[in-house]
């Protein structure tokens, strides 16, 4: 033990040392987080629009007040002609066209079915997609009111039946994607850091010669590998407090669960990351190809595959059951669900031990590849 602790002395007095270390791990996750926790914001609001009105009456003008009243959509250009509408476009002035046609009031008050046209542009599927979800629901209540009125001029009916939905939304009443995405940022940086941090460390012995300095000194391997690991271990936990802090203070994202639950789910997740840091450095000869290796074979296919960036429900279901193997997706749904809803292990009882088995066994072998290659 005593030797464990010389070697941890001495990973903390390289680490002060190295003044740019000091600012990834600590600046890093902060500026990360503020940066993703408002770029990362998948809420749709105020979607530039292009109006052609060839009508010009009180009911087009009626209509599109409810599309600028909306908070959905925000009038930038009214068009003359078609022209107008692919020159706004193509020009990315707006993402999306209404073009009301002639004669649609008269077409209304005559009890006919008038025609409407909404060009969107595809090339962002998401606020396209958004874009014309919000433009249904628009024209349907739009349509609604109109009959309702006309319901309520006529002799047979005084008082017109209304269906009148009661929502209630649990866990996120304001579905601000903030509060889905920032937990989610807690299980990548935490992910990011330490797998870069492991593997660059080691390699890093290598690349100055004291790696082998340290192999032939009188130490065992296991003593080696928790005077490389443990130090990386305390700092990704101090880096879960302070992303969690900055999540509170700076986005009013509370944690609703038990924090000693996260920190403890925290630290079985490490072990994963640890271990593939591990795994990366057993591999790679220089910094650049453990930082080139942990990026493109580990990291990029755990975020896209893992739930983080896309609903896992949405992927083709052989990417589905591959997201099965990987830890991170574990720790997504236990964080989330500990930030937003609150839940227990009762309830996160089946990810956390899955996200255990796999970061006992990661780990273990892991480090005995590390073994085999200092012995």
């Amino acid at each position: 033990m005593r030797v464990i602790i010389h070697l941890l002395k001495k990973e903390f007095a390289q680490f002060k040392r190295d003044k740019s270390m000091i600012a990834i791990v600590l600046l890093a996750p902060m500026i990360q987080l503020i940066i993703l926790g408002y770029a990362a914001n998948m809420d749709v609001l105020n979607i530039p629009m292009v109006v052609l009105d060839m009508d010009n009456s009180v009911e087009s003008r009626q209509l599109i007040g409810s599309f600028s009243n909306s908070g959905y959509y925000s009038i930038v250009e009214y068009a003359e002609s078609m022209n107008d509408i692919d020159r706004y476009l193509d020009r990315g002035v707006a993402g999306v066209a209404l073009v009301i046609p002639r004669n649609f009031a008269g077409d209304l008050l005559g009890e006919k079915y008038p025609q409407l046209q909404l060009i969107v542009d595809g090339t962002e599927t998401n606020t396209a997609t958004t874009g014309m979800n919000f433009a249904s629901m628009i024209i349907s209540r739009y349509s609604q009111n109109i009959v309702i009125d006309r319901l309520e001029r006529s002799s047979m009916i005084t008082t017109p039946p209304k269906v009148i939905p009661g929502i209630r939304i649990w866990y996120n009443p304001d579905l601000a994607s903030r509060n889905f995405m920032i937990p989610g940022i807690v299980g990548m940086l935490l992910m990011v850091i330490t797998i870069n941090l492991t593997s660059l460390s080691i390699v890093k012995e290598k690349e100055i010669g004291t790696y082998e300095q340290l192999v032939v000194t009188p130490i065992t391997g296991y003593q080696l590998l928790a005077g490389k690991t443990i130090p990386f271990m305390i700092i990704g936990m101090a880096d879960v407090m302070l992303v969690v802090s900055v999540a509170f203070l700076l986005f009013g994202i509370p944690v609703k669960g038990s924090i000693v639950l996260l920190f403890v789910l925290s630290l079985i997740f490490l072990l994963t990351t640890m271990g593939l840091g591990l795994f990366v450095s057993t591999i790679s000869r220089t910094q650049q190809q453990a930082m080139m290796t942990s990026v493109f074979f580990v990291m990029l296919p755990m975020i896209f595959l893992s739930g983080f960036v896309f609903p896992i429900e949405n992927m083709p279901a052989i990417f589905q059951k591959i997201s099965y193997l990987l830890p991170l997706r574990y720790f997504f749904e236990i964080v989330r669900g500990i930030f937003l809803k609150g839940t227990g292990i009762a309830e996160l009882w089946a990810q956390a031990l899955l996200l255990s088995i796999f970061g006992v066994a990661i780990f273990i072998l892991s480090a005995l590849r590390f073994r085999k290659k200092i012995g």
